[in-house]
């Protein structure tokens, strides 16, 4: 036993693995003990038997019959996890050894799990649990049915069970079930397991046990319960020869109990509702509800959706099962809460379950729609299984993606919602797209056209329109959500069909045309709302797609991802544009929405020839061709998809530019509306006005615009001049965006009098337009009524009422004198003043807002450039720009500056590459500017900007071979910085630079030494010579530089110690902890020097001078106690001794602190003496 013991007591422990590892560990053991163990002669056994009581003593091992008795008392403990430990061991003892019997092991839980009267309820509870969990191991572990003798002797015929122990156990489980209503459904659990063995065993007393369970279950006890329910349908599948009809009267009117005539009596007990013939008086009630749901429920859909149950000699269809026992009943609009929870947890049982067929009769009436309403509220009740519910269906999805659609129907059809993401604030139906393949998508595509001439609805043209516009909703969703898995085939479809129906009229239907939407005509016809919604949808899906990168495999098999096509490599919007040729000319079937004037046609064929001119460019131009391309397709669906006669005027301009892009003896001609500047225009670069195209773009408030200009930008970035940077970087100038608002009220009201006066010669106004300016009345009477009360206050304050022109005596009103009509004047003024600034300040807002929107498109366009040309020389002029908006933008401004700010860091910053070819006298004025800008500005976070672009530019310059630039700028900056005490730049500007370039920096070492006298003030001493040490640490002297640098290690060591031996003084404003810092810089140097000259270490250190600095150390007032300065300082005198072996003896790995404590340097010292005497005692010995 000494063996076994340890192993208890991780069966209790909480982990789950624990348990199960040392249940496993101990009946290895038990069965290794048993293995060697040798029972008594038949003479002994008998008092064996008598000694220990239960027999258990006779044929087991003393450890296997001490840790059934110890495992059977473990059952009742209430610690931590033991009662389930001890459970699973001694199930997995009882099943491994031969040498027990049922009825011992009965008689054995039984008797350790008797109730007393002076047990507490905890104690009573724990007993009736150990004998739950004791009798359901004897049955899991197969010894309830075991059909071999033991092993006493070969003419023994006892059996490990009999019905005797089997009838025990059934009376045991039945009085427990009854005795708490708690354990009534656990013990009835282990009762079905137990009838489950028993039809599938070969005991010689089968038949008897058989009608043991029937008489227990049916004739003494008549009441039904979800219990007896499941073990019912067991037995009746098991044993269906018996008389059923007998048994189940009078509760039930037909033989099959899962007859569908049974089903409500089935939901009326399920719900666990006494019918009204019947009562149970020695039942005790259920006291509490549970939020598990019942085991009967894994039995009835096991049940019914079990092979057997199919073709016609089905019992009952699922449809009807799940109809009456769930929706109709547990999903009732009476149901409690309780009862929908119960519901939506069989619903969860039951979706992996089911066949792909039966899915759609999962989603009920009464469950759909307590679903959505628990679903969209996180305020409800059921949210929460709701949601889980939710998440299951999505996870069946992602497991089989055929699934997808059929669950869309549900979701989406007569018992769910058009709109079920938004009512139920989920995107369920949108992770369902995203989880199925292309061709569930075609199907939902195909379903949604087919609701187009819906006959239900054609009676309510409001609700047929309704449905139209939500069916265009799902099209233009689905090209828009990129998760979504998009084929070119379903892609045209739906781009087709909002061809069709949003610029052309469908006549006839064509089965044979290549255009599936021609294939369907909407009766009625489509509405001018609903045309021009698919038109916008049609912009927005093409806004989408024009983002969204496809992989395009090129003639070389290898594939690239590219932005705006198809997967052959073609924009959408020419595959749009081709749509529209095709349906141009079937004038059989469909005609345009507008008529269109030969001069537009022809300027819409001169379009395409000029796109079809671009698309056989393919030498180094065709990346700007095919932008140019992409423009001009872009700005041609722009005017067919467009109200407005706008885009006439871009088509014009972008056609006059398109031959000069090939390079025709063609003039460029920008267009302006101002005719002074065409001399201008006509010199203008080709790119120029392309960009300038692009920014017009940018101006509209569409996504359809702002994509194309992004993606048409980002092609012609390689052709972009020195000209178009300064047309880009001119959006971003700081100006005041009300200017020109008066210009254009004279211009409105000019045009107001225009069609006033051609209104008188036509009187007969469009309806339509009348309708759209009925909101701007309303707005405006509203106003003029407000206007009119002040003025009508005014009046009154002066004692002039208001006329309502109904007085019959207005003739005879007083007059006013000239004193009283002054102060009317006066108030009345200030009436309009205020009036006016109102609506000022209203458009002063408007103007700024859209002014920062349009830079915030620019900076995209800026930030495209960089990307796309990191070495392109005119990347220098964008950084000033790009300062000033980070430098002088407002509060109200702070996201664009922002935006300009991560540009800088991310596309100049970190750059690894520098522009060629670069201009060096626009660089040299611009790192000249930013270092200027640097000494003033009050941010540490712009001024860490403006390192990295001072940085940047350094590297460029640098190589252009121009680092005395460089360095002239940063000398000033560095003389700003350690002079003036104002200075607002600080360490970190310098440090960004010298840590990137301590190659160029190198050239600040004297202006660091010398300057560092001139300081203001010893702070900003040390952080020159923090700067210095930086510098040190992070240099490379090659061999061309040693020169140079042992040129400049005796100027540094004179600084140094001047500056030390300066700290020594009473008036020194030196702490410790500078001087510090003044000898980590020594060190670095003498470090850097033992590498690039070791044999004039001594000459450019003189050790002598540094052993006078360490004596007037110590006999300074201020420093005599700090020791660790003085033993650095010797340690500086013995590194510099003219002993090369000394220095080369020296350790290569030292205390990363040199000036550490004082005790430590101490201690470093003496470990140096000892370990020097114990090398000199060896070399003497």
């Amino acid at each position: 036993m000494s063996t076994t013991l340890p192993l208890f007591w991780d069966l209790s422990s909480t982990k789950k693995t624990a348990r199960i590892e040392a249940s496993i560990k101990l009946t290895g053991a038990l069965e290794h003990f048993q293995a060697q163990f040798t029972p008594k002669p038949e003479g002994a056994q008998a008092e064996t038997a008598a000694r220990s009581g239960d027999g258990l003593d006779v044929l087991n091992a003393q450890d296997v019959s001490y840790s059934i008795r110890r495992l059977v008392r473990g059952l009742s403990s209430p610690r931590e996890s033991s009662r389930l430990g001890f459970a699973v061991a001694l199930t997995e003892l009882l099943s491994r050894i031969n040498t027990v019997t049922c009825a011992q092991i009965v008689a054995l839980i039984v008797d350790s799990s008797k109730t007393q009267g002076s047990m507490t309820g905890q104690e009573e509870r724990d007993a009736h649990f150990a004998c739950l969990f004791g009798l359901t191991s004897v049955i899991q572990s197969g010894l309830l049915l075991r059909n071999t003798p033991l092993p006493t002797s070969a003419s023994s015929s006892t059996l490990a069970s009999s019905l005797s122990s089997f009838k025990d156990v059934l009376t045991h489980l039945f009085a427990l079930g009854e005795k708490k209503s708690w354990l009534r459904e656990s013990a009835w659990w282990a009762i079905g397991l137990a009838v489950d063995s028993l039809g599938s065993s070969d005991v010689a007393w089968k038949e008897e046990a058989v009608d043991a369970v029937f008489l227990a279950l049916f004739s003494e006890r008549k009441y039904w319960t979800p219990e007896k329910v499941a073990l019912a349908l067991k037995l009746q599948k098991r044993f269906p020869t018996r008389d059923w009809k007998k048994l189940l009267t009078p509760t039930f009117k037909h033989t099959d109990l899962l007859s569908t005539g049974n089903l409500t009596t089935i939901a009326r007990i399920l719900k666990e509702a006494a019918s009204d013939e019947e009562s149970k008086p020695d039942l005790s009630q259920t006291g509490m509800w549970k939020p598990q749901v019942h085991f009967v429920w894994d039995v009835l859909l096991d049940e019914v959706l079990s092979e057997s149950n199919t073709g016609p000699d089905a019992k009952c269809s699922f449809p009807e099962f799940f109809r009456i026992t769930v929706d109709e009943s547990l999903f009732a609009s009476t149901a409690s809460p309780e009862r929908k929870y119960w519901g939506f947890q069989i619903f969860r049982k039951a979706l992996p379950r089911v066949a792909s067929s039966d899915l759609p009769l999962l989603f009920t009436k009464n469950f759909m729609r307590s679903w959505i309403n628990h679903l969209s509220n996180s305020d409800r009740y059921l949210h929460k299984i709701a949601r889980q519910v939710a998440t299951d269906i999505q996870s069946v999805v992602k497991n089989n993606s055929t699934l997808g659609f059929t669950l869309i129907l549900q979701l989406t059809g007569g018992h769910g919602s058009r709109q079920f993401d938004r009512l139920t604030k989920t995107k369920t139906v949108e992770t369902i797209l995203t989880s199925m393949d292309t061709g569930g998508i075609e199907n939902y595509i195909n379903y949604l056209l087919e609701q187009i001439n819906d006959e239900s609805a054609l009676a309510d043209i409001q609700a047929l329109n309704g449905r139209r516009a939500w069916i265009l909703d799902q099209l233009s969703a689905l090209i828009r959500n990129g998760a979504i898995p998009k084929s070119d085939g379903w892609v045209q479809l739906v781009l087709d069909w909002l061809v069709v129906h949003g610029l052309f009229v469908a006549k006839k239907k064509s089965d044979k045309s290549p255009i599936k939407a021609l294939h369907r005509i909407p009766s009625p016809p489509f509405s001018d709302d609903l045309r021009k919604a698919c038109r916008e949808r049609l912009l927005s899906c093409l806004a989408e797609l024009t983002g969204q990168l496809t992989v395009v495999k090129e003639d070389d098999n290898k594939t690239l991802k590219m932005p705006a096509v198809a997967s052959d490599g073609e924009f959408w919007i020419e595959r749009v544009l081709s749509t529209i040729d095709q349906l141009e000319k079937d004038t059989k079937h469909v005609s345009p929405l507008d008529d269109v004037d030969e001069e537009e046609l022809e300027l819409r064929q001169k379009s395409r020839q000029i796109a079809e001119r671009l698309r056989s460019i393919t030498d180094s131009r065709a990346e700007s061709a095919k932008g140019a391309r992409l423009l001009l397709s872009a700005t041609l669906l722009h005017h067919y998809c467009s109200d407005e006669d706008v885009d006439s005027a871009v088509l014009e301009v972008s056609t006059r530019m398109f031959p000069a892009v090939e390079k025709k003896n063609k003039k460029s001609k920008k267009s302006t509306s101002n005719a002074a500047d065409n001399a201008e225009s006509q010199a203008a670069e080709p790119v120029d006005v392309l960009v300038d195209n692009v920014i017009g773009f940018l101006e509209q408030a569409t996504s359809y615009m702002r994509a194309v200009a992004n993606q048409v930008f980002s092609l012609l970035s390689g052709a972009v001049q020195e000209s178009t940077i300064d047309l880009i970087l001119t959006q971003l100038e700081r100006r005041d965006p009300t200017e020109g608002i008066a210009d254009e009220e004279d211009e409105e009201m000019e045009d107001d009098e225009k069609s006033a006066s051609e209104s008188d010669d036509d009187d007969s106004g469009d309806a339509s337009e009348e309708n759209e300016d009925e909101d701007d009345e309303e707005v405006d009477e509203e106003e003029d009524a407000e206007l009119r009360r002040k003025i009508e206050e005014a009046l009154r304050v002066n004692g002039v009422e208001a006329t309502d022109g109904n007085s019959e005596d207005e003739s005879d009103e007083d007059l006013m004198d000239d004193d009283q009509m002054l102060a009317i004047d006066e108030q009345l003024a200030a009436v309009f003043r205020a009036r006016a600034n109102e609506r000022k300040t209203g458009k002063d807002v408007d103007a700024q807002r859209e002014a920062t929107h349009f830079k915030n498109r620019v900076l995209d366009l800026v930030d495209t450039f960089l990307k796309k040309q990191p070495t392109s020389p005119l990347v220098a002029k964008t950084i000033l720009p790009l300062v000033d908006l980070v430098v002088s933008t407002g509060s109200d401004e702070k996201q664009l500056a922002d935006k300009a700010s991560g540009i800088l860091r991310s596309r100049i910053g970190k750059s690894k590459e520098a522009p060629v070819n670069l201009d060096k006298e626009r660089a040299k004025e611009v790192l000249e500017e930013l270092h200027s800008r640097a000494r003033k500005t009050p941010s540490s976070d712009v001024l860490a900007t403006f390192a990295q672009c001072s940085v940047y530019l350094s590297r460029a310059l640098h190589h252009e071979g121009e680092e005395e630039a460089v360095l002239a700028a940063y000398r000033a900056s560095l003389a700003d910085f350690v002079t003036r005490k104002a200075s607002k730049l600080n360490t970190g500007f310098f440090l960004e630079f010298v840590r990137r370039h301590a190659d160029i920096a190198w050239g600040l070492r004297d202006d660091l030494t010398s300057i560092a006298g001139k300081a203001v003030n010893p702070y900003r001493q040390c952080q020159a010579f923090q700067i210095l040490h930086t510098l040190f640490m992070s240099l490379l002297v090659p061999a061309s530089r040693k020169a140079e640098f042992v040129e400049f290690i005796p100027t540094l060591r004179r600084t140094l110690q001047d500056v030390i031996s300066g700290a020594c003084d009473a008036s020194s404003a030196y702490q410790t902890p500078q001087v510090k810092d003044l000898f980590k810089l020594a060190l670095a140097a003498i470090r850097l020097s033992k590498r690039v000259a070791p044999e004039e270490l001594s000459k450019m250190w003189e050790s002598s001078t540094w052993s006078a600095l360490a004596a007037k150390l110590a006999n300074s007032d201020r420093f005599r106690s700090a020791q660790g300065l003085q033993s650095t300082c010797k340690q500086i005198t013995n590194l510099t001794a003219n002993d090369i072996k000394a220095v080369d003896n020296t350790p290569a790995k030292r205390k990363a602190n040199v000036l550490g404590e004082e005790e430590d340097q101490v201690a470093t010292l003496k470990t140096a003496k000892r370990k020097k005497v114990k090398k000199s005692k060896i070399q003497a010995s």
